[in-house]
């Protein structure tokens, strides 16, 4: 049985920094283009350095 497909972090408030992260979802430009083409184990890789980012991200 195929696993479920993983969604999309976007919470509709993008905005990118200067190095091309979204300040809604942090995702990075590239990971947002592609990010339908990824299989799912590579978004759940986009989604934990997402949390990673949002964790260290600086006020």
């Amino acid at each position: 049985m195929p696993s479920a497909e993983v969604s999309s972090p976007c919470v509709r408030n993008c905005c990118l920094d200067h190095q091309d992260y979204c300040l809604g979802c942090f995702r990075h430009l590239d990971e947002i283009t592609g990010w339908s083409g990824f299989s799912n184990e590579q978004k759940h890789q986009v989604l934990l350095q997402c949390r990673l980012r949002r964790k260290n991200r600086q006020p």
